[in-house]
């Protein structure tokens, strides 16, 4: 039996889907706060269980039978390290006997202030005495192609990535990946770095852009705070934007950066160009 938490997320559900081409959907459990989402899931078979990260009784009864666990990382900032703690805590009482976790690109030597949080779990996961599996998720390219509209309205890119290289992928890539840490054999004490099998500045990304539309789209270097303040203007709660700020600015260190093609590895594919995700939402 495979457990996915989050599942009603984007990256939860293209994991789903990925499962169930290989294994019945009977094995597998979707871990959700709100059943009536997963609907469609327990249409097609899955085990759909209901779950609060706040309520420990309830991740217990979630993970009942378990064998192998993937603890899709939280969407909550400034929780996650407590909400995962209490995942840890179920998957040690009902002993599961694999914990996948969705961690962040390096980690341990990350510039990127969200990394603090997938440490500490990181630490959990290595006291729990469980066996795991670390899937250091980089960039999803949608975190920027969802910029699409805005850039054209303005006919810029705004970011404080500098030149910064990024080796994002989508996240059908990660979620393929995903699946893969929970299927394949011997995965118990690997850490995957993920990242994408090339590398954009934003510059570059901006000129793709207007490229495909053939609308001018030039990209506009701020400071983190006026990139943030930015961000909050076009509506973003104040939590994401300073997120989104605080990670350009990583990647401006090179903390979205990784060239060892590990996802592509993992996967046996290359990965998802930019162009394509780009294309995908100039579609849509």
């Amino acid at each position: 039996m495979i457990v996915v938490t989050g599942a009603t997320g984007r990256l939860g559900r293209l994991v789903i889907e990925n499962l169930l081409r290989t294994e019945p959907a009977s094995s597998i459990v979707a871990v959700v706060r709100d059943p009536a989402k997963a609907a469609d899931l327990s249409i097609l078979g899955v085990q759909v269980r209901q779950a609060d990260y706040t309520q420990p009784a309830s991740l217990r009864t979630a993970l009942a039978g378990a064998d192998k666990l993937l603890l899709i990382s939280s969407s909550e900032l400034g929780q996650r390290a407590s909400h995962h703690r209490a995942v840890i805590d179920a998957a040690i009482y009902c002993e599961v006997k694999l914990i996948g976790y969705t961690s962040v690109l390096h980690a341990n030597t990350s510039p990127l202030g969200l990394a603090d949080e997938h440490n500490q779990t990181e630490a959990m996961l290595k006291a729990s005495a469980i066996p795991f599996v670390i899937l250091r998720n980089g960039w999803y390219t949608e975190n920027y192609t969802i910029s699409i509209p805005t850039a054209l309205a303005h006919g810029a890119l705004m970011g404080s990535a500098g030149d910064g290289r990024i080796a994002s992928a989508a996240r059908a890539d990660y979620a393929a990946a995903a699946a893969l840490a929970m299927t394949l054999p011997d995965q118990a004490g690997r850490v995957y770095e993920l990242a994408g099998d090339t590398a954009y500045t934003l510059s570059e990304f901006a000129a793709e852009i207007s490229r495909q539309s053939g609308k001018a789209v030039s990209y506009m270097n701020l400071p983190r705070a006026d990139y943030k303040s930015a961000l909050v203007g076009f509506g973003l709660p104040e939590p994401i934007a300073d997120l989104l700020a605080d990670s350009d600015s990583g990647a401006s260190q090179g903390g979205l950066f990784d060239d060892k093609r590990q996802l592509s590895t993992l996967i046996g594919r290359p990965t998802t160009p930019m162009a394509e995700t780009i294309a995908a939402e100039l579609k849509a």
